[in-house]
């Protein structure tokens, strides 16, 4: 029996997997294999980045939301719901185009990890540009370890957190710079730099981080106000604040 770990370029980012149950190789490869190939239609359908994508097609008006697939109306339908339970921070068209990544790799990591349970994967980590779902433990460790990115020094975490069977979603400046909208305001948010949020569904947690960095500052009060969830927010101004619940890994 083996463990695999596969790292492809997919989605735009590096997204690496891995597997540790206890089942032959060419299994394990199996399951790898449909893990990526579904993030691939998932770029496909969504991608913002690609003119001929059904997103892309949507938003220029060229197809209507009843000629797109059903993931697509599934994703849009969750979108309205999470603009509603963040107040209106989480605004698909925030920045004056349709674009529903902000939900969409969360969901689509989860939904992959979903499948992974379901055809017998007890135990794997899936990490989307460090946006992650872990499920069980690696071998001979009761959690999974999971670092948040220093949002200062690339090479450094802020965080390292302990966690089974849970999401973990951060958004922030320090790549992409500023680039979520304060929908409110029209402008790029910039009060806080770093947002995690931990939880049971990726995509809500990842929709979540992005409202509270919408949010601005008063966006660490929402996050305290989320039943089930911890987070963790650096701001601008070099503050580093946490949820009492948040599972950071004891040091060794």
């Amino acid at each position: 029996m083996h463990s695999l770990v596969r790292v492809e370029h997919v989605m735009g980012m590096a997204v690496s997997l891995d597997l540790d149950d206890q089942l032959p190789i060419d299994e394990l490869e199996r399951l790898a294999d449909e893990v990526f190939d579904w993030l691939r239609v998932v770029d496909a359908i969504f991608s913002t980045y690609k003119a001929d994508s059904e997103i892309s097609r949507l938003g220029r008006g060229e197809l209507r939301r009843e000629e797109c697939s059903g993931l697509v109306g599934e994703v849009l339908d969750r979108c309205a719901e999470l603009w509603d339970e963040t107040g209106g921070y989480f605004d698909i068209n925030a920045g004056g185009v349709l674009d529903p990544s902000g939900y969409v790799k969360g969901w689509a990591v989860q939904r992959a990890c979903d499948q992974l349970l379901e055809r017998g994967s007890a135990n794997h980590c899936l990490n989307a540009g460090g946006d992650v779902f872990v499920r069980g433990a690696p071998r001979g460790r009761e959690r999974w370890r999971v670092g948040i990115r220093h949002p200062w020094e690339a090479m450094a975490v802020a965080w390292v957190l302990e966690v089974s069977d849970a999401a973990v979603a951060t958004s922030g400046t320090y790549e992409r710079g500023l680039h979520v909208v304060d929908p409110y305001r029209g402008v790029p948010a910039t009060d806080l730099r770093s947002v995690t949020v931990v939880g049971p569904d990726l995509g809500t947690a990842d929709a979540y981080a992005t409202a509270a960095l919408a949010m601005g500052n008063a966006g660490i009060d929402w996050l305290a106000t989320l039943p089930g969830h911890e987070c963790a927010v650096v701001t601008s101004d070099g503050r580093a604040l946490r949820s009492d619940g948040l599972p950071v890994a004891a040091e060794s």
